[in-house]
């Protein structure tokens, strides 16, 4: 078994992978004011409950985005699960040409997710990553990872908008009945969602115009799901894109 996190700017994803198929998933809240010993009985909760000794992990793939906790988990998991995690930073390998200007400056999801795509679809590709930023990257058909877009996700957007004007109310960021909202509430969630539907539209089609027409796109993140629902241009829901990522990432370097 293989146990993946994923540590992103507000939530950590982890996963138990039994060879077949991931068997357990989890989201917990990113907190750097935690110290290891506080991550490490949560991991060892999270595997007990699933049933799962730490005796029978293979190995540990960590991915992190947040420095300050890249440590600090990696303490935790040599401490609790008796296991020095595999740890996705420049000069691993990667299986995939990476033609950033700055290789280094690549997030480590974003590395993930590249080499998940070219392993399980192919390229040319787009993967549309839902997190607390919104990333756009681009494979190309011979699996190179060429480079992105970033812009503030959802709830950054939301949480913006609330706290820069006067009057506005912080909503929960839904799909609202209609377009055209009939309330303030309503206003900002169509606003929000529509907006983020016509931005991903927007960016899809031309990121197209570069890949060429047979470029695949590919959603992951807390909020994939309720966006490829309401637009045709998703082709693929993975909401666990980066854990296969991190999978692929630890056999290549497993030895």
């Amino acid at each position: 078994m293989l146990l993946a996190v994923d540590v992103g700017n507000t939530n950590i994803t982890l996963g138990v992978h039994d060879g077949q198929d991931w068997v357990h998933h989890w989201r917990i809240a990113t907190a750097p004011e935690r110290m290891p010993d506080e991550y490490g009985l949560q991991l060892r909760g999270l595997l007990d409950w699933a049933g799962v000794r730490p005796e029978q992990l293979e190995g540990v793939s960590l991915a992190s985005v947040v420095p300050p906790l890249t440590a600090k988990l990696v303490r935790a998991v040599e401490l609790y699960l008796g296991h020095t995690p595999f740890v996705v930073r420049a000069g691993v390998r990667t299986g995939i040409r990476i033609r950033y200007e700055e290789p280094k400056a690549v997030g480590a999801d974003r590395i993930a997710d590249a080499v998940a795509v070219k392993q399980q679809y192919g390229g040319p590709a787009c993967v549309v990553d839902f997190g607390t930023a919104i990333t756009f990257d681009a494979i190309t058909a011979a699996g190179d990872y060429l480079g992105g877009a970033i812009t503030p996700g959802l709830d950054v957007a939301a949480d913006a908008l609330f706290r820069r004007t006067a009057k506005l109310p912080k909503v929960d960021v839904v799909q609202p009945p209609e377009v055209i909202g009939r309330n303030t509430v309503q206003a900002i969630q169509a606003g929000l969602f529509y907006g983020y539907v016509a931005l991903v539209e927007g960016m899809v089609a031309r990121f197209r115009q570069v890949l060429g027409p047979d470029m695949k796109v590919i959603a992951t993140g807390g909020y994939a799901e309720r966006f490829a629902q309401a637009t045709t241009v998703i082709h693929i829901v993975n909401p666990w894109l980066t854990l296969d990522g991190l999978r692929w990432l630890w056999r290549l370097n497993r030895g």
